[in-house]
């Protein structure tokens, strides 16, 4: 994912994550910087309430801006999910069909 951001900064890859992420009402907003940070090892499921506390006080309307400005956010993700039990391929064939992403995000949570 990384790589595909980095050569089109603008192009329609990171204007299409844009507009996924802008999407997703604030709750999904704020679970998704929470799963970033939990992967990014700012603390460990047993953090995940203050995690999503702490990205619930941080969230604005920049959320898609930070998210993919954050060099890791794929391998983050993957890693959240993992603590989770669950694989990002799980996630990946309803996404490519469209904006089932709501229930791909939700779907860690149930």
């Amino acid at each position: 994912m990384l790589s595909v951001l980095e050569d089109d900064r603008d192009g329609p890859v990171q204007n299409e994550l844009k507009s996924i992420i802008r999407g997703l009402n604030e709750d999904e907003q704020i679970d998704l910087v929470a799963l970033a940070w939990l992967g990014r090892g700012d603390g460990d499921l047993a953090d995940w309430d203050d995690l999503r506390a702490e990205a619930a006080r941080a969230h604005n309307k920049r959320t898609a801006e930070y998210l993919l400005g954050m060099p890791t956010l794929g391998d983050d993700l993957e890693e959240a999910l993992a603590q989770f039990g669950h694989s990002a391929e799980e996630f990946e064939q309803p996404l490519r069909r469209g904006p089932p992403c709501r229930t791909a995000i939700t779907k860690i949570f149930l």
